[in-house]
């Protein structure tokens, strides 16, 4: 069965982790939800590079989080936040490109 983020998670959110990263959170709508998309495994660096346009070595983390039913990714900023050339100092809307994930799960 073809499974969508938007189906799936409560929420889906993106934050500065320091200046110089950027976390993606997604928390699923419950127990079984974590655990399908944690299964269907597409919650990977790579997806992370495909997404973003970075290198897998970019990509500092991928972390499931079993007490918030979440999983939490987190990257290298390309440019520092509030520098020049910076669009989104807080880093907050930067979770659009998961917003179309799909997986059959």
């Amino acid at each position: 069965m073809k499974r969508t983020i938007l189906e799936e998670a409560c929420v889906i959110r993106s934050k500065n982790s320091g200046p110089y990263e950027l976390t993606l959170d997604v928390m699923f709508r419950d127990r079984q939800a974590f655990e399908r998309a944690r299964a269907a495994g597409v919650f990977t660096p790579g997806l992370v590079s495909r997404l973003y346009g970075v290198s897998e070595a970019d990509v500092l983390g991928v972390t499931w989080f079993e007490p918030a039913n979440a999983v939490k990714m987190t990257l290298r900023r390309r440019v520092a936040s509030g520098s020049p050339g910076d669009t989104d100092i807080y880093g907050a809307q930067q979770h659009a490109p998961l917003l179309s994930l799909e997986w059959e799960g």
